[in-house]
């Protein structure tokens, strides 16, 4: 059975940092496209982040957040700094075992999720 389990969220105020871990477990993910998506209250999911062999970032994180994984450990990650209210959500890790000319900037090309961890930044 393939868990994804987040951790590592928390309230942090404006222009700190967190670092987000994603553990897997019953699959070897060194292959996958491991992605980073976020859900704010009453908003829809988007995406932050996906780590192949190379990254790809949402504009609106570009420059702040840093994905990277640890093939060894199972583990991808994501360093928030530069936190600011509008990163305010729940952050989720995914996994897409699927490759080829798929979009990893959408959900719906990931096979398997995380249950999410809270991110508040305070003002």
């Amino acid at each position: 059975q393939v868990q994804l389990v987040e951790s590592g969220g928390g309230l942090v105020q404006a222009g700190g940092s967190l670092r987000l871990s994603c553990a897997v477990s019953g699959r070897t993910f060194s292959t996958d496209f491991m992605g980073w998506f976020r859900q704010a209250p009453g908003k829809d999911r988007e995406f932050v982040a996906v780590i192949s062999v190379s990254t790809v970032y949402a504009g609106y994180v570009k420059g702040r957040f840093t994905i990277s994984r640890d093939n060894a450990k199972n583990t991808v990650y994501l360093q928030m700094n530069s936190l600011n209210p509008e990163d305010t959500a729940v952050y989720y890790c995914a996994a897409a075992t699927r490759t080829g000319s798929y979009d990893y900037t959408r959900g719906y090309n990931y096979d398997y999720w995380g249950q999410g961890t809270q991110v508040t930044v305070s003002s």
